[in-house]
C-alpha cells in the first residue's frame, strides 16, 4: 500500500508540471508499481503500465429514425360507435370531433368485443388468442389462446419502440396482467413496465372507482389523496401524462415518445365530477328508442353510414321506452346521464393532453390514434341498471325501491353504477347487440380517428376499409419507419396478424387490404370474408356472465344459430341472409372452423370450463399469519374466503380506548373488517349495497394483551352462503349473529387486504380511510380456512 500511495502522489506531481491537461498526462512517462512487501505472495505479478491502445468508445444508444413521429394512441372503454358527437352520437367529445376535423374517421374499424383481448392485440399486432389474451384476465382458462399469459414471443409495439429510440409510457386502464401475477410477489414481466413501457401511472384491474381509486405506479400501489374533496383520478392521470411528456421533452427534445393514454372512466363505474353530471340533466328524457333513431338520422347526414342504411329493430327482451313508468324513466334516465357526462369528461382531460403536446410544438409531428371504445357500449347492466357493478359479479339482486332512494348519488362516490342495457343497444346505433358479442357489428364496430398533420394532408374524411384492432401495432411501425423484429431479447417472435393502416392515410379509394378477420369471445364467434360476416347470434344476455348467470352449458358450439350479412350492401347488419343463402353461410361457417384451428381459438368453451389447477398464491393455502406493515395483498394472493368457514386471530395490546382496523380485506364496494370501535371487537361484512353486517362485542376490552378472533362458520359451501359469525376475546365468546348473505365473486376485484389500517377505501361506515389506523399494538394476525 505504501507503493501505491507512493506511486500515486508521483502521478500527482507528473499532472501538475504537465499543467494538468489529460493530454499531458497521457504524455508524461509511464510508471510501473515496483514496490511489493515482501511476504506478498503475488509479488512481482502486480505491476500494469498505463498504455492507450484504442480511441475511447462507448455502447451503442439506440435512435430512432430520423424524423420519426411522437405517437400518442388513446383507447378509451365501453364507448359504443353510436356514442360521440364525432360519429353521430348525442354525446359531445369536443377533443375527438376537433381530431376528426383535421384528420380521419374510420367507420369500419373492428375490436374483439372485450377489454383485456382489445387491448392485448392493440399492443402486440396480433389476434388476442394467438397471444393468449381470449378472454379478460379475471377469466382464464387453461386452453391455448386463453391463459391471459402474453408469450415473450409476442412482443409489444412499446418494446420494439424502446430497442429503437422511443421513450414509452402508459397511463390509465392495463388489464393485462394475469391475476395471479398482480401481488407485490410479481412476477413483473406482465406488468405494463414489463411489457415495454418504461413508466406506468394506472391501475391494472378492469376498472376502479374515478374517487377512490387503485392506483399503481410502476410496480408500486399509490394511494389516493383522502383530503381532497376534488380529487378525480382521470385528472389526475392526465396531469401525470402531461407531467411525463414535458420532463421527457425537456430532457431530449429529439428523442420522439410513444404514449399509450387508456382512461377507464366510461367503464364501470359511470363516474363524474357534479359540474359535469349537471351539464347532462333531462338530456335523455325522451328514451332509448327516440336516442337511437336521433343518432341513426344524424349518421346519415353526416355521411358516417350510407344513405341506404336501415336500422335494426330493438331485441325482444329489452323493453319498449314507453312501456316504462315514471319512476323507471327518471331512474334510467338519471344513469344515461352519468354515463353521458363520464364520456364527455374524459375526452376533455385528453384534450389537456393534446393541447400540452401543441404547447411543445410537437403536435404536427405527432401520430395520434383514438379510438372511442374497446368494444360495443356495455349491456351489462341489466334490464334495469345498476347501482353497483358488483351486484352481478356477485350474483345480487337490486330492487327497484333501493336504486330510486340512490338516485341523487348517482356518477358520485358512494355507488358503482351502471346503465340499462337498453342504452347499450341504442348507444351502439346503427347496430344490434353490444360488448361481449363478437359475432356482431355492435360488439365490435367501434369510431377510431387518425390524426398526423405533417403527413395525412386530407382533411375531415372518412375512410371505409374494413381494419382490425390488430393493425394498429403494424400501423405505428409503419409510421415510424421501423420493421416488426424476427427476434426480441434474443426470443424468436409470433408472427404479426395485423396489416398496416398507412396506406390509408393518402390512398382513400384503396381497397381494403383486410380481406378476411376471425372473431372469438366469450362463446360468440364469426368470420368475415370480402364484404360477407357470419357470425353466431348469443346464446345468453350479457348481464347473465356474472355470478348469478346461466352458464347453459348444454348448448355446445355445434348448436348455435347463425346469422349471415353482405356488409358492403348492408352496413348496418339489418337484413340477415342465413335462411336465404345457406350455401354462402356453409361456406363462411366452414372458413371458421379451419381459421379457428389454425388461430388457437379451438376449444370454444365457457369461461367455467378447464380452471382446473389454475396458478394462484392464495386459492391452495389454509392458513395466513401476517404482522404488522402488511398492505395492500392482492386478492389472489390474500385468503380465499368466499364459500367457506373461516377464522380470524389477531393478538393485539388494546383497551377501552383503542379504535382501529386489525385486517380488512376489499373497500366501499365489498369486503369485510376486523376492528375496534372504542375498545370493542367489532366485524363488519360488506356483501355491497343494502347487504352489510356488523357482529359486535357488548363490552370494551380491559387493557393489556388479548387474542381477538372472528369466527365464520358457513351454512353451506357454496359462493354467497349465509352463516354465522362468532367473535371472541381470549377464548370467550363475546358476540354473534347471522350473516344474511356473503360475496359470491370476488370479495373485491379493485382492492386488497391490509394489516393494520385499511387502504383506498373504508370497508365500513364506522370509520373513514383517514382514521382506520390500528391505535393499539398487533403482534401479528393469523387466518385460517376450514
Amino acid at each position: 500500500m505504501r507503493a501505491i500511495r507512493s506511486a500515486l502522489r508521483l502521478s500527482a506531481r507528473k499532472r501538475r508540471l504537465c499543467g494538468g491537461s489529460a493530454i499531458a498526462a497521457l504524455l508524461a512517462p509511464t510508471f510501473v508499481l515496483a514496490e511489493t512487501a515482501p511476504a506478498d505472495p503475488l509479488a512481482g505479478k502486480v505491476g500494469r503500465t498505463v498504455q492507450v491502445t484504442h480511441a475511447p468508445a462507448w455502447p451503442a444508444q439506440p435512435q430512432a429514425p430520423k424524423g420519426a413521429p411522437n405517437v400518442l394512441v388513446i383507447l378509451t372503454d365501453d364507448v359504443g360507435f353510436g356514442v360521440t358527437s364525432a360519429f353521430g352520437g348525442p354525446v359531445p367529445t369536443a377533443t375527438f370531433d376537433a381530431l376528426a376535423q383535421t384528420g380521419l374517421r374510420y367507420n369500419r374499424f373492428n375490436t374483439t368485443a372485450l377489454c383485456s383481448p382489445t387491448r392485448a392485440s392493440l399492443l402486440t399486432g396480433r389476434l388476442p388468442q394467438n397471444v393468449d389474451m381470449g378472454n379478460v384476465t379475471n377469466l382464464p382458462t387453461g386452453f391455448d389462446g386463453y391463459t391471459t399469459v402474453i408469450p415473450q414471443s409476442a412482443a409489444t409495439v412499446a418494446e420494439v419502440l424502446k430497442e429503437n429510440g422511443f421513450n414509452t409510457a402508459m397511463f390509465g386502464k392495463s388489464h393485462l396482467t394475469p391475476e395471479w401475477q398482480t401481488s407485490a410477489a410479481g412476477p413483473f414481466d406482465q406488468w405494463p413496465t414489463g411489457l415495454g413501457f418504461e413508466y406506468f401511472y394506472g391501475f391494472l384491474s378492469a376498472d376502479t372507482s374515478m374517487w377512490q381509486p387503485s392506483i399503481v405506479e410502476n410496480t408500486l400501489p399509490v394511494e389516493p389523496p383522502h383530503d381532497d374533496p376534488n380529487y378525480f383520478f382521470e385528472k389526475d392521470m392526465a396531469d401525470h401524462a402531461i407531467k411525463w411528456m414535458r420532463t421527457q421533452q425537456a430532457a431530449a427534445p429529439d428523442k420522439p415518445f410513444f404514449m399509450y393514454y387508456a382512461p377507464g372512466i366510461a367503464h364501470t363505474p359511470h363516474h363524474a365530477p357534479k359540474e359535469w353530471l349537471e351539464k347532462f340533466r333531462g338530456k335523455f328524457d325522451q328514451g332509448w328508442d327516440k336516442l337511437r333513431e336521433e343518432t341513426f338520422a344524424r349518421q346519415k347526414r353526416m355521411g358516417i353510414i350510407p344513405a341506404n342504411s336501415r336500422l335494426s329493430p330493438r331485441p325482444a327482451t329489452l323493453p319498449a321506452w314507453d312501456s316504462l313508468n315514471a319512476d323507471q324513466k327518471k331512474l334510467y334516465s338519471r344513469l344515461m346521464e352519468a354515463y353521458a357526462a363520464s364520456v364527455s369528461y374524459s375526452d376533455h382531460q385528453t384534450g389537456r393532453l393534446i393541447e400540452a403536446i401543441r404547447e411543445t410544438g410537437e403536435l404536427d409531428n405527432t401520430l395520434i390514434i383514438y379510438i372511442q371504445g374497446d368494444n360495443g357500449s356495455s349491456a351489462e347492466g341489466g334490464p334495469e341498471g345498476l347501482l353497483y357493478e358488483q351486484s352481478t359479479i356477485t350474483g345480487r339482486k337490486e330492487t327497484m325501491a333501493e336504486k330510486l332512494s340512490h338516485i341523487d348519488d348517482i356518477g358520485g362516490p358512494k355507488l358503482y353504477n351502471h346503465f340499462p342495457a337498453a342504452w347499450a343497444w341504442a348507444t351502439n346505433s346503427p347496430f344490434p347487440w353490444w360488448k361481449q358479442v363478437a359475432s356482431q357489428a355492435g360488439g365490435v364496430r367501434n369510431g377510431m380517428v387518425v390524426s398526423w398533420p405533417k403527413r395525412i394532408t386530407e382533411r375531415g374524411v372518412i375512410r371505409s376499409q374494413y381494419a382490425h384492432v390488430s393493425d394498429i401495432a403494424p400501423t405505428v411501425l409503419d409510421a415510424v419507419g421501423i420493421k416488426s423484429p424476427d427476434l426480441i431479447k434474443g426470443i424468436r417472435q409470433k408472427p404479426v396478424d395485423g396489416i398496416s393502416l398507412a396506406y390509408t392515410f393518402q390512398q382513400g379509394s384503396a381497397p381494403s387490404a383486410r380481406r378476411m378477420q376471425i372473431y372469438e369471445m366469450m362463446e360468440n364467434f364469426g368470420i368475415y370474408k370480402d364484404g360477407w360476416m357470419a357470425g353466431t347470434l348469443p346464446k345468453r344476455a350479457a348481464w347473465e356472465a356474472g355470478a348469478a348467470g346461466d352458464r347453459k352449458l348444454s348448448v355446445g358450439p355445434d348448436e348455435r344459430e347463425w346469422s349471415l350479412f353482405n356488409l358492403d350492401a348492408d352496413f348496418t347488419t339489418a337484413k340477415d341472409l342465413a335462411k336465404q343463402n345457406p350455401a354462402k353461410l356453409k361456406e363462411m361457417q366452414d372458413l371458421f372452423w379451419a381459421e379457428a384451428a389454425r388461430n388457437n381459438i379451438l376449444p370454444i368453451h365457457d369461461y367455467s370450463q378447464g380452471t382446473e389447477g389454475r396458478p394462484s398464491l392464495g386459492a391452495y393455502r389454509s392458513s395466513f399469519t401476517y404482522r404488522p406493515g402488511t398492505a395492500t395483498i392482492a386478492e389472489d394472493a390474500a385468503p380465499h374466503t368466499i364459500g367457506k368457514s373461516f377464522r380470524i386471530d389477531a393478538d393485539v395490546t388494546a383497551g377501552s380506548s383503542t379504535n382501529g382496523v386489525m385486517i380488512a380485506q376489499g373497500g366501499r364496494f365489498g369486503g369485510y373488517s376486523f376492528y375496534l370501535k372504542d375498545g370493542r371487537p367489532t366485524f363488519h361484512y360488506n356483501a355491497v349495497g343494502a347487504d352489510a353486517f356488523t357482529v359486535a362485542a357488548g363490552s370494551a376490552l380491559a387493557e393489556g394483551k388479548h387474542t381477538l378472533s372472528a369466527e365464520f362458520t358457513a351454512d353451506k359451501t357454496v359462493p354467497g352462503t349465509p352463516g354465522t359469525l362468532t367473535l371472541y376475546v381470549d377464548g370467550k365468546a363475546v358476540g354473534s349473529s347471522r350473516l344474511g348473505r356473503t360475496v359470491a365473486g370476488w370479495m373485491s376485484h379493485t382492492e386488497g387486504l391490509d394489516v393494520g389500517l385499511d387502504r383506498i377505501s373504508a370497508v365500513s361506515p364506522d370509520y373513514s380511510v383517514q382514521d382506520s389506523a390500528f391505535t393499539g399494538e398487533i403482534d401479528e394476525v393469523r387466518v385460517s380456512i376450514k
